[in-house]
């Protein structure tokens, strides 16, 4: 008998090392708000959006030309100077269509770059957690879902959205390990009423601070859009079918 895929579950990039990424698809998540951003501005209809590290890296595509949209953030904040950060309100057809955006925020983009050796790399959010879902399910590939968390410690929001993918591909019978359990545990506590099981959580009263709750709920819908982000070299562009 053949062995049983796996869906793993890495709370922090701090742990990543841990992981046999390379044989594994890679769902990137960072609820509060860099992959529900990106996920919205690739549905809007982005060319691109280029991750990268640092906010040096993204300052250098001036020199590239006016094509490019420059996108920083740190610590919840626009980065003073450049376009937008990473609120999903700045990814709206009207600003990002048919545009190249390049992105760095505190971890989205970190967990990404070190999840590059995976066989591939995706994007997920709750706006686009079905058509995500979906395509996983064909793959018959491992899976790791990468938590972005918060400067590489365990978050909240994320682990509870690999709970909600957890929850959708279970019956399919992956094996999952014990971060998988639990955050599929959290996610029936908190399925019902998300925004209100996610307003105890340190990122939310990060947010709250700098007066952008619109943005919390915002992240918080379930199946909004139905692209999926793919890395393809450094952009990350729409999955085709």
């Amino acid at each position: 008998m053949s062995e049983k895929l796996k869906i793993e579950t890495c709370l922090t990039p701090a742990l990543l090392p841990l992981y046999n990424i390379e044989n594994s698809i890679a769902v990137i998540i960072d609820i509060f708000r860099a992959t529900s951003s990106i996920c919205y501005g690739i549905e809007n209809g982005a060319e691109a959006i280029i991750p990268v590290a640092q906010v040096e890296e993204c300052a250098a595509y001036r020199e590239k030309g006016s094509e490019y949209l420059l996108a920083a953030e740190r610590n919840g904040e626009v980065v003073v100077g450049f376009d937008f950060g990473n609120s999903p309100f700045s990814y709206t057809k009207e600003k990002v269509a048919g545009k190249t955006v390049v992105l760095t925020t505190t971890n989205g983009t970190h967990a990404l770059h070190l999840s590059r050796q995976a066989k591939k790399v995706v994007i997920g959010s709750f706006l686009n957690l079905t058509s995500l879902c979906n395509w996983l399910k064909f793959q018959e590939e491992n899976i790791l879902l990468v938590c972005a968390g918060w400067k590489n410690n365990f978050n909240l929001e994320d682990t509870l959205f690999a709970g909600a993918v957890i929850n959708q591909l279970k019956a399919s019978n992956y094996q999952l390990d014990d971060p998988g359990i639990a955050a599929n545990d959290l996610f029936q506590l908190g399925k019902n009423d998300l925004n209100l099981y996610l307003q105890k959580t340190a990122h939310s009263e990060r947010l709250k601070k700098l007066g952008i709750e619109e943005d919390i709920r915002f992240c918080l819908q379930v199946n909004l859009t139905t692209a999926i982000p793919v890395l393809e070299g450094e952009n990350l562009v729409k999955l085709k079918e």
